[in-house]
């Protein structure tokens, strides 16, 4: 174009003088801006015919993107993550689970386990450390996507430590749901006990039924009589509803079955000691119930809220679905990367400090290679994360769609093969329960089913990439064929 005709002369003319004056084959950083900000188009390049360089629209109309740097203001919250996690958390964790063991109640918690839990919370609230998980809202420290990738990946490295700090899944999501979009009611009643820690809370989607990676797909039906929504169904694997402080769930319900097929859906309030709400069972991951947490079946029987319980409107189900959906994918895989420094962690320790056949455990095999693939690993999975929570931050959550599947398709399944290695330096001991490495596993490899399935994610990247070039001759080959 006339466009890049213009800029290469003068830009090419600048690199080749700096080469030949420096000996340094590097670009500068000024020349790679520059040219980057006359083309107004991505790095994610394509090398043409004639070895021209065609770049894909988009990314780097926004150039910011790829600034990856934690904000000066929020290095100081890192920090202070950091120190409570080593001081206060890290110090009780083994006590907390071992208060646990032989509880009277299967789904409720040891004598002394809550206790010692609201320690830490108060000393983190007494801290400042508390709801930051919410992105440019008032009710939280207002951090950036960005941001709070960097503490999630700290998070990630304790099984404690987002809970002490007030942000764990599935409550992050539900309350910047209502943060978005509750009414005044809706946030007073459900969100303040949120925010305040006083609660848990549950997000009910996934049926056994249907196949539920298609959201068109859920049959829970919500019909209004009168005041009040009648609502009916089955759910599985609702994870919390067995925590005995769950009192919440947003659930996802189809309200509008003659209308089109993405306004068919709502998402309601439903108190979880609503007349009607049976709990069956709690499912099990792996053979645990994970308990007393949950993942659990409930069938909806006649259930009676009132019509004041919709979230935002009916038929409004997919829309809110994009404001919980971006953020709590990035959290999820931020903190899978702090999951994965952590087996990286014991890997190491393990292998360097154990013998056989005569040499450290390091040393057999391609022990050494795995911990370098490893660490390469994570680190382009971190590189991911962080552009997706910048991609969010600068474009918003739909425009960022592409980056979180992404990186929902990829870091899952990069962390379970990271933690599959490290189980296997450790041997037998591995898989037991003297390291937390299966119960890493497992968390890991539900990840790669729960928030969309991995094949949903790769579907949304492909189907982008290849709607970039529908419609454009094959000219690799098709210009040099006779017959055309």
């Amino acid at each position: 174009t006339d466009r890049q005709s213009a800029a290469k002369p003068h830009l090419w003319r600048e690199y080749y003088v700096n080469v030949r004056r420096n000996r340094d084959t590097r670009p500068s950083l000024h020349f790679v801006m520059s040219y980057i900000e006359l083309l107004g188009y991505s790095l994610s390049s394509n090398i043409e015919k004639h070895g021209e360089i065609k770049m894909t629209e988009a990314v780097l109309e926004n150039p910011d993107l790829f600034d990856l740097t934690m904000s000066e203001e929020a290095q100081p919250l890192l920090d202070a993550v950091k120190k409570h996690i080593k001081e206060n958390v890290d110090p009780i964790t083994e006590e907390y689970f071992r208060l646990g063991e032989g509880r009277k109640e299967h789904w409720g918690y040891g004598e002394g386990q809550l206790e010692l839990l609201e320690t830490v919370k108060q000393k983190a609230k007494d801290s400042g450390l508390w709801n930051f998980f919410l992105p440019d809202a008032d009710t939280g420290e207002g951090l950036s996507n960005l941001d709070y990738a960097f503490i999630a990946n700290e998070l990630g490295k304790s099984p404690l430590a987002s809970e002490t700090l007030n942000c764990s899944a599935p409550d992050t999501g539900n309350m910047e749901v209502l943060e978005r979009v509750g009414t005044p009611e809706q946030k007073e009643q459900w969100l303040k006990p949120l925010l305040n820690g006083e609660i848990r809370s549950a997000f009910a989607m996934t049926e056994p039924g249907v196949p539920s990676s298609d959201a068109k797909n859920i049959g829970t039906q919500a019909v209004l009589d009168g005041d009040e929504w009648v609502i009916n169904g089955e759910k599985y694997y609702i994870s919390g509803a067995g925590d005995p402080r769950c009192k919440i769930m947003i659930t996802m319900v189809k309200t509008s079955p003659d209308a089109p097929a993405h306004k068919q859906q709502s998402q309601i309030l439903v108190p979880i000691d609503a007349k009607g709400v049976n709990i069956l069972d709690g499912m099990e991951v792996f053979g645990h119930d994970d308990a007393p947490h949950g993942h659990m079946h409930i069938h909806f029987d006649n259930v009676r809220v009132p019509k004041e319980n919709m979230l935002l409107g009916e038929g409004r189900g997919f829309e809110i679905s994009q404001v919980r959906l971006g953020p709590g994918r990035i959290h999820h895989c931020m903190r899978s990367i702090g999951v994965a420094e952590r087996a990286l962690e014991l890997m190491i320790r393990r292998s360097t400090t154990r013998h056989a056949f005569g040499r450290p455990i390091i040393q057999l095999g391609k022990n050494i290679e795995l911990v370098s693939r490893a660490r390469i690993e994570i680190d382009a999975c971190r590189l991911m994360v962080l552009q997706a929570a910048k991609a969010m931050d600068t474009l918003g959550n739909k425009e960022a769609r592409n980056y979180v599947s992404a990186i929902k398709a990829m870091v899952p399944e990069k962390v379970c093969t990271i933690i599959d290695q490290a189980i296997q330096i450790h041997g037998a001991t591995g898989v037991s329960q003297w390291t937390p490495l299966a119960r890493m596993y497992t968390s890991q490899r539900t990840l790669r089913l729960a928030d969309g399935p991995d094949e949903v994610h790769h579907m949304v990247v492909g189907r982008n990439e290849v709607r970039k070039y529908e419609g454009q001759p094959y000219t690799a080959i098709d210009d040099k064929l006779v017959n055309k």
